[in-house]
């Protein structure tokens, strides 16, 4: 498999995992943000990724999301199922779960928590790509996973039989950009923080996004893509703009992404329930100031 095996593009939605008063997942709440998103033109989504609390899912429930996102999307777009785990039999298990569940492939990031070298870490890739036949899309987030997934090693994964795509969500333009001229043409190319380099990216050669903030802004988290590879300029930048406005007011005054989104999506009615912990949602001032910004860039 190579980017030639897929047809994927545009803008996909990182859908958040809506969780119940009693803290379950929320089956309609999720079904309802998936609609919302395709109505608005996503090409897809991805379930059970970061924005999808995936580190506070058990293995039962990640399954669970997977059955559910897949049969809520159904043939209307594409679906992305984070499956990565810092153990290559518990990532198989997940990402077979993923196929079974009529996914179209599977969202992996390296093992987190422990620093690995690039030897260890193609290993692991290597390992579940042994074990599975089922597209896999390698995922670069090292914020979070604490390990990177550099250009060079990119192209070394890039050889795998089942790797399609990356999504490079480093938040370091040149890391992009440097991936995408060292595996463009073996791999499809997302930008994760289209919120901040959307444009420069499409315009670079992005195949596409896939992000979180479309759970909140969902017509221009969308429609930026669109824009851009249209070549609508000036509404591309506003929407740039917005975008980068909209990542500063999430991460900044004692606000994290994942709590900001869920009470975003809450403020506008958007059923999202509040994140698990160890994460908190947001209270006080931290959650005022986060509706004041809102207004101020007219999403609410």
């Amino acid at each position: 498999m190579n980017r030639d095996s897929v047809t994927w593009a545009g803008p996909m939605s990182a859908v958040i995992t809506p969780f119940s008063d009693g803290g379950e997942i929320d089956h309609h709440a999720l079904r309802e943000n998936i609609d919302r998103q395709l109505g608005a033109k996503a090409t897809g989504v991805l379930i059970g990724g970061c924005t999808g609390e995936f580190w506070s899912l058990t293995a039962d429930e990640r399954c669970e999301l997977f059955r559910v996102g897949a049969d809520a999307v159904g043939r209307r777009g594409t679906v992305l199922a984070g499956t990565g785990a810092i153990t290559v039999v518990e990532t198989v298990k997940l990402t077979l779960a993923a196929q079974d569940a009529g996914c179209d492939a599977a969202l992996i990031l390296p093992p987190y928590f422990i620093h690995l070298n690039e030897d260890e870490i193609f290993e692991h890739f290597r390992a579940v790509d042994a074990a599975v036949s089922f597209p896999i899309v390698l995922y670069n987030i090292p914020c979070n996973a604490l390990n990177s997934i550099t250009p060079q090693l990119a192209a070394r994964l890039a050889e795998l039989d089942n790797v399609v795509a990356i999504k490079e969500s480093s938040g370091d333009w040149n890391n992009f950009y440097a991936t995408l001229n060292a595996v463009g043409d073996r791999l499809r190319v997302f930008c994760g923080p289209s919120s901040i380099y959307g444009v420069p990216a499409v315009a670079a050669g992005a195949d596409g996004f896939i992000d979180c903030f479309p759970n909140v802004w969902v017509a221009g988290g969308i429609e930026m893509y669109f824009a851009a590879i249209e070549g609508r300029d000036e509404e591309a930048n506003a929407l740039q703009r917005t975008g980068r406005a909209l990542t500063d007011l999430f991460t900044s005054g004692g606000r994290s992404l994942y709590p900001a989104t869920k009470a975003a999506m809450n403020m506008l009615g958007y059923a999202a329930g509040d994140p698990r912990p160890p994460l908190q949602p947001l209270k006080g001032e931290a959650l005022q100031e986060l509706r004041a910004g809102l207004q101020a860039l007219e999403i609410i």
